[in-house]
C-alpha cells in the first residue's frame, strides 16, 4: 500500500550512531524503524529475518564490512533498497559500494533534509550521490569513456534520463514512447554497456560526458 511506511534497518558497528540514525529514522514521516546491526554479517541475516525495504549500510566494519554485504543483500533481496554511509570519501570506498548494488551513498555528515531525500529518491527506483562521493567516482575511474559507441541514438536519450534520475515513467513521457519500450532500451543499453544498475549508468552518462550534473 501506497500509505504503508518504509521499512528501515540500521547497520553501523558503533552504538552511537545507530541509536542516532534510529532516532531520525523515528521521527522522520512515512518512516519505521524496523531493527539494526552491528557488522555485515549481522546485516545479511536481518535483511533476510526482517524484510526491510531500506537499509542504511556503514561501509567500513569489522567481520563482514559493508561492500560485501550489499553484494550479498543485492543478490539474494534486490528489491530491497541501500544507501552507503561512512564517514570517509575514499575513491574505493564509494566505488566499491556502487559496483555492489547500492542504490545511493551519504557521508555521514548529512543533514536530515538530505538524508530524508535520499531516502525518498532510492525509494523511488532513482539514484542518489552525495556530490562529494561523485567527485571521488570520477576520480577513481578518470579513464576516458566513449559515450557508448554501440548505443543507439534513442538508448543515449534514456541513458541521460537515467542520469538524471528519472523514472522509466518520467522518461517515456518526455521521449514519448511507451514506458515498456524504455524498459527494454533500459535493459539493451545496460548489457550493452556492461553495467548491473540504473546507479552505474548515470555514472557511465557523468564520465562519458553526454550527462552535466552541474
Amino acid at each position: 500500500m501506497a500509505d504503508e511506511p518504509i521499512r528501515v534497518l540500521i547497520v553501523d558497528d558503533h552504538a552511537i550512531v545507530r541509536q542516532g540514525l534510529q532516532t531520525v529514522v523515528r521521527v522522520l514521516k512515512g518512516m519505521e524503524w524496523v531493527g539494526e546491526a552491528r557488522n555485515g554479517s549481522e546485516a545479511i541475516s536481518a535483511v533476510a529475518e526482517l524484510k526491510p525495504d531500506l537499509v542504511l549500510m556503514d561501509l567500513v566494519m569489522p567481520d563482514v564490512d559493508g561492500v560485501q554485504a550489499i553484494a550479498a543483500i543485492k543478490r539474494d533481496h534486490p528489491a530491497t533498497r541501500v544507501i552507503a554511509l561512512t564517514t570517509f570519501a575514499e575513491a574505493d570506498l564509494v566505488l566499491g559500494a556502487v559496483q555492489s548494488g547500492a542504490d545511493g551513498y551519504l557521508l555521514k555528515d548529512v543533514d536530515i533534509g538530505d538524508l530524508e531525500r535520499a531516502i525518498q529518491t532510492v525509494m523511488a527506483g532513482k539514484p542518489f550521490l552525495h556530490p562529494e562521493a561523485t567527485r571521488h567516482l570520477l576520480q577513481a575511474t578518470a579513464q576516458p569513456v566513449e559515450p557508448g559507441d554501440t548505443l543507439t541514438a534513442r538508448e543515449r536519450e534514456v541513458l541521460v534520463g537515467l542520469a538524471r534520475g528519472l523514472t522509466n515513467r518520467q522518461i517515456a513521457g518526455e521521449l514519448s514512447i511507451a514506458e515498456k519500450t524504455v524498459s527494454v532500451h533500459v535493459s539493451n543499453l545496460l548489457a550493452k554497456l556492461h553495467l548491473t544498475s540504473r546507479t552505474q549508468a548515470a555514472l557511465y552518462a557523468t564520465r562519458s560526458g553526454l550527462f552535466n550534473p552541474e
